[in-house]
């Protein structure tokens, strides 16, 4: 790898992320808003669950409880609030839609039909289908329709005389039906509108990165001939700051493009090309910062991609990680490649625990006002439709480590 530094992995800067990672390295940090969503439902069951059997059995009595259902909903919830981080990858994703299916669709319908499709429950119903599919909608339509058959045939079981069949059921589906299709116009909507200002952003910054092309190549014009003439200090530092501009409009035309265009898996990408690539390009400040990057290549990397995009990812974590650096004062930048796995680790001011979670969603940046907000989430989703996948790790005024897992 050409004009970067290779340090040991015995370093003792890196020794404590290490440590780190090796206990977080298998845990999901999944898209934030998904994230955030389940751990607010999570407290609300923990909390409402045994409060409503009060209200429901003390203050407004209603005609069925169950108590035993009830903290077998908090006892659902409980691995989401504490044992999340450390739950294995493969069991994340079948844990969330079991706890999706018991939480709403099973027993807010359980609890209608055997309190006999009473108001209370009929509305209750409803406001859980609601929460419900503002999950992804594949994922609330399979717990929808898998809790809502387990509770009728734990109903019917328990009570045969349930109304399951009567005409006040039966007049709650066309209901529902109406509430999952506005819901899911709805979210296409807000997708079609986010897609809208995405493809706005790209447009806007090209133009103006061409239009700054034009004058930057007379300033840079004018300088060299004065330096011909006069050989001054500050006309080099001239032409040293537009080649970086240049560089700086040639990141910004990349993210452009990559945004417009479908990342499809069509190329095999080597990481180590890509590497050098970013090396390339990045506009450095000068050979102080430069040399702040060190690569260590454990194995050759290949996989199914884009070779360009994925230098855009690279760029864009690489431009990051000298942000962080910036703010804290200090750091380094590591990149570390192994078998099906790369690791982009800096040691600048990190990122708090609120913060952790979202840094993936769109138009949301660290610290708030920042930026646009569109970087991380860009090289989510490039990453996502290469199948591969993206987490952070870190630790405010430490590190930070990008974690990027390549499929076989």
């Amino acid at each position: 790898m050409p004009t970067t530094a290779i340090s040991d992995p015995s370093d003792p800067w890196l020794r404590p992320m290490q440590r780190f990672a090796r206990g977080w390295l298998y845990s999901t940090h999944r898209h934030g808003d998904v994230t955030m969503r389940l751990m607010a439902l999570a407290w609300v069951a923990v909390i409402g669950m045994p409060l409503y059997f009060l209200v429901w059995t003390m203050w407004f009595p209603q005609p069925y409880e169950n108590l035993g259902l009830r903290l077998t909903g908090v006892l659902i919830c409980l691995p989401a609030l504490f044992l999340r981080e450390r739950m294995p990858a493969r069991l994340l994703a079948p844990y969330l839609f079991l706890g999706l299916c018991f939480e709403l669709p099973f027993f807010f319908t359980f609890m209608y039909l055997m309190n006999g499709a009473s108001p209370v429950w009929s509305q209750s119903l409803l406001i859980a289908l609601i929460v419900l599919f503002h999950f992804p909608t594949a994922m609330a339509l399979g717990a929808y329709l898998l809790g809502t058959a387990a509770a009728a045939l734990l109903a019917w079981s328990l009570a045969p005389d349930a109304p399951l069949f009567s005409s006040a059921v039966l007049a709650q589906w066309p209901v529902h039906v109406f509430t999952i299709v506005v819901i899911s116009l709805a979210k296409v909507g807000r997708r079609v509108l986010e897609q809208e200002k995405l493809a706005g952003m790209a447009q806007g910054l090209a133009t103006v990165s061409h239009e700054l092309r034009t004058p930057l190549a007379s300033v840079e014009a004018n300088a060299r001939g004065l330096t011909r003439q006069l050989q001054h200090p500050a006309l080099e530092r001239i032409q040293f700051e537009v080649r970086h501009m240049n560089q700086l409009i040639e990141l910004f035309l990349l993210s452009a493009s990559a945004i417009e265009r479908r990342p499809a898996d069509t190329e095999t990408v080597s990481v180590r090309a890509a590497l050098e690539a970013m090396l390339e390009r990045y506009p450095f400040t000068g050979e102080e910062q430069r040399a702040a990057v060190a690569i260590q290549i454990r194995h050759e990397l290949q996989f199914h991609g884009q070779q360009e995009l994925c230098v855009v990812v690279l760029l864009n974590l690489l431009r990051n990680a000298f942000k962080a650096i910036r703010r804290a004062g200090k750091g380094r930048v590591r990149v570390i490649v192994d078998k099906r796995r790369l690791l982009f680790i800096d040691t600048g001011c990190g990122i708090g625990p609120d913060a952790l979670p979202v840094i993936f969603d769109r138009f949301v940046s660290f610290p708030a006002g920042s930026g646009s907000g569109i970087g991380l989430a860009l090289c989510r989703d490039i990453l996502h439709a290469w199948h591969a996948r993206i987490r952070c790790l870190s630790r405010a005024g430490a590190y930070t480590i990008m974690v990027i897992d390549f499929p076989e």
